[in-house]
């Protein structure tokens, strides 16, 4: 019975994955479009009941608009396939607890922060600000148990974590002198408010990690430049998402590899 109640998170995350592709699509846009109705942005045409069915939908239509033949891009299906398989794993992990639906929005959040950023460089202050009042609220009504990692009080590691956070990328941008965008200093006061302090550290350990292990594979493979940047984007979601999940368990290996330590 538990496989069937992963495989219906998994569609469940499918199906948030199709409500994700609309935001992808209508956030960037100045100002957003309101409606959240279905149209191909190519004809403006109503996408038929049949043909938004997640990975399916796409599948059978062969990657383009049913009416005018415009290519369906990619993205569309590979949010839909990264939410199914998120919930799946999530729920697998944590069952149906509010962790479950913490962790579930916090991923449905931070996919929406990497399509943008790989789709248009950009980290859009209208849905940093609200994550970051959102995560400051959970802290204050939910107070769930990793924002407590040092005793902390859960506004008080959430605040702490932001303003970390923040101070940290700030400095890393005004180093890095235009390789690291505004718009990700401010998702680190986000990243922050989530983890919380002192996970943010690990975040911002584990971004860095990410970063330089990606940053060799496409220097090795000749796909960047030694003087091109990296997008910052998704390596910082992946290590705010990575963080939420293991991180206590990291902070505790640290710790257990540091006591060893002969100094």
């Amino acid at each position: 019975m538990s496989v069937l109640y992963i495989i219906v998170a998994g569609i469940l995350g499918m199906v948030v994955g199709s409500l994700l592709n609309v935001c992808i699509s209508r956030l960037p846009q100045d100002p957003p479009t309101a409606s959240i109705g279905l149209r191909c942005d190519s004809c403006k045409r109503w996408i038929r009941v049949v043909d938004v069915v997640p990975v399916l939908g796409y599948l059978v239509l062969r990657g383009r608009c049913r009416d005018c033949g415009a290519r369906i891009p990619r993205r569309v299906v590979v949010v839909q396939a990264v939410s199914g398989l998120t919930f799946a794993a999530l729920f697998q992990a944590y069952d149906l607890t509010i962790t479950f639906t913490l962790m579930a929005i916090y991923a449905a959040i931070l996919i929406v922060v990497c399509a943008i950023n790989l789709e248009h460089g950009l980290i859009l202050n209208r849905v940093t600000l609200a994550s970051l009042i959102f995560a400051l609220a959970v802290a204050a009504l939910v107070r769930p148990n990793w924002l407590g990692t040092l005793g902390l009080h859960p506004v008080v590691s959430a605040t702490a974590g932001a303003l970390v956070g923040f101070v940290l990328l700030f400095v890393c941008a005004v180093i890095a002198r235009g390789g690291l965008g505004w718009g990700l200093v401010k998702f680190g006061a986000f990243m922050g408010a989530a983890t919380g302090f002192p996970l943010v550290i690990v975040a911002l350990v584990l971004a860095f990690v990410f970063g330089f292990a990606t940053g060799s594979f496409l220097l090795i493979s000749g796909r960047k430049g030694r003087r091109e940047f990296l997008q910052a984007g998704p390596i910082l979601t992946a290590s705010t998402m990575a963080t939420l999940i293991w991180g206590p368990q990291i902070l505790v290996l640290c710790s257990g590899i540091t006591r060893l330590m002969p100094f």
